[in-house]
């Protein structure tokens, strides 16, 4: 079996790339929240749930939304054969300070539902499927760096025994001020290697773990 990577997206340092060409940048100084929320209105995302999200669900979403526009037929793929893969190393660490804030004193405990819903990282799938009716395989990893090798061989298992036939699939960390995300998607194609012209329709990797660790250290 061959499989590809059609389409890649990158958001670090308040900058966003698909497939290696920087498509928004941000001013010096705004903070991330304000970043996400200015990437949200460019891209007419048109979706008012995103302001109840945390910042990983707000992240993964705007991320993983960029990928998907950016391959041609997406929207033809069967819902039931898309899978979600993601990892971090903070798990749900900023939502979770959040949610220790309002029960740390017992005098003044004021734990928010809407908070707390957000305390598990595997959330970020669910909005993102939700979204997208995305009803596939998932599966959400911690570990302390981005594991290319995990990420490769959890992805090639999926295409080889499942019935899925397209993976979601990447980096989605939020800790503190420091945001990250790397969604990339792989399809069971024959594989056509084409230098990246800028033109997202136009891309496409060989999937395998040194080509994922490749385009995730850009």
């Amino acid at each position: 079996m061959e499989t590809s990577i059609l389409s890649y997206c990158k958001i670090k340092n308040n900058s966003v790339w698909i497939n290696g060409t920087l498509v928004a940048q941000a001013e010096t100084n705004e903070e991330a929240t304000t970043f996400l929320a200015t990437l949200y209105k460019t891209n007419e995302l048109n979706y008012p749930k995103f302001f109840k999200m945390d910042k990983l669900c707000k992240l993964g979403v705007l991320t993983t939304e960029l990928v998907i526009r950016s391959i041609q037929d997406f929207s033809d793929i069967p819902k039931n054969k898309i899978a979600l893969v993601f990892s971090n190393s903070a798990s749900s660490l900023e939502t979770d300070r959040t949610h220790a804030k309002t029960i740390a004193d017992k005098e003044n405990y004021f734990p928010s539902p809407s908070v707390f819903v957000y305390t598990l990282a595997n959330i970020v799938i669910g909005e993102i499927a939700i979204k997208h009716k995305i009803t596939g395989e998932n599966a959400f990893f911690v570990s302390e760096k981005f594991d290319a090798e995990l990420m490769a061989s959890y992805t090639a298992t999926l295409l080889q025994d499942t019935a899925t036939t397209t993976v979601l699939a990447g980096w989605i960390n939020v800790d503190g001020p420091d945001l990250e995300a790397f969604v990339y998607c792989v399809k069971n194609l024959n594989f056509k290697q084409e230098k990246n012209t800028g033109n997202p329709d136009a891309y496409q990797q060989e999937h395998n773990s040194k080509n994922i660790h490749y385009l995730y250290s850009l």
